[in-house]
């Protein structure tokens, strides 16, 4: 879930809700994507304070750091080092047709991003 405001509804019956319940049974890891969050516009002090929100927010979900491990993305270098890779494997044409470049790209009114582009690899 990206630390881009309140979770929706959504983000819990399709994510949060789960949390709790499949770390039982499974060994887990959670992700805070930061960085996904970046690829518009964002007030940095802002999205600092999203992130520590939404860590709390998994954590009050039920999430058990006994259990799992919660992590924040830009923390982890080899997860950008292997979205790196897996960009320079893709193709344009795959990566506009994907669909939240799609939307995004539609609401941006100054040309779009490169990261808006390159978000599925991510």
């Amino acid at each position: 879930i990206q630390p881009s405001g309140i979770p929706t509804l959504g983000n819990y019956i399709g994510a949060l809700k789960q949390f709790g319940e499949v770390q039982d049974d499974y060994n887990c890891f959670f992700c805070i994507v930061d960085q996904h969050a970046i690829t518009v516009p964002q007030d940095r002090l802002k999205l600092r304070k999203q992130t520590r929100q939404l860590a709390a927010i998994y954590l009050a979900s039920g999430i058990d750091p006994e259990k799992s491990t919660l992590f924040i993305q830009s923390e982890v270098p080899a997860h950008i080092q292997a979205s790196w890779m897996l960009t320079t494997i893709s193709s344009i044409g795959e990566l506009e047709r994907m669909t939240q470049f799609k939307d995004k790209s539609l609401k941006q009114t100054e040309g779009v991003p490169a990261g808006l582009l390159t978000y599925p690899p991510l």
